[in-house]
């Protein structure tokens, strides 16, 4: 076993149980859904939510993986997936039948969840500027343009968790969720460009 799959069965396992927290949290409030009012401002937060959580398995692949073993890289680890979890844990009520009306719970936990999600950005991009700014490597793995989608997604993030306003906050979200599927749809169109991958090759096979 190698130190990133070492690092990463840890890692991948507290960043599942948030998205098992979003999944379970959503089956609830669908299987209440006669008597729960949804609005938009939730369901958005959970895409929202769940996205972030997807770009970290990204990130853990791309920072983590040349990385050697180390306690403190574990207890990061533990830092940013404990992070996703409260997050994604407060996206949903616990009792639907309390929380009949899912904008009312959104009120109450946004800025938390916000805060929550900022904290871990904020958190791996310090650790990215860390690892690279001293050995030159900043400039050529995060070039200008990077550094504008992820200043925006930091302001956005802010503004979402402190504006009290719904027609701002549901721009925001919705601006947030539009970001992360631009990066998506790249990362697709970089796929089919590709032509895909083989069926019968292994990825060595493949790239040789």
């Amino acid at each position: 076993m190698s130190a990133f799959e070492f690092f990463f069965s840890f890692y991948g396992l507290l960043l599942g149980f948030s998205v098992a927290e979003l999944v379970g949290g959503f089956a609830r409030v669908l299987h209440e859904r006669q008597s729960v009012k949804f609005g938009v401002l939730t369901p958005l937060l959970a895409i929202f939510v769940a996205a972030d959580i997807a770009t970290f398995w990204v990130q853990a692949w791309s920072i983590f993986r040349p990385a050697p073993f180390n306690f403190a890289l574990l207890i990061l680890g533990l830092v940013v997936a404990s992070t996703f979890y409260m997050a994604a844990a407060l996206v949903f009520p616990r009792d639907a039948k309390a929380s009949p009306n899912l904008d009312d719970h959104f009120w109450k936990n946004r800025s938390l969840i916000m805060f929550c999600v900022l904290g871990a950005n904020l958190l791996m991009i310090g650790t990215f500027v860390a690892l690279t700014a001293p050995s030159g490597e900043l400039q050529v793995l995060l070039p200008e343009y990077r550094w504008v989608g992820a200043v925006m997604f930091v302001v956005l993030t802010f503004a979402a968790a402190i504006i009290r306003n719904r027609t701002i906050v549901l721009i925001l979200l919705s601006l947030l969720v539009l970001y992360h599927a631009y990066n998506v749809t790249k990362a697709a169109a970089a796929l089919v460009e590709r032509g895909g991958w083989s069926l019968t090759q292994s990825p060595r096979e493949a790239g040789s």
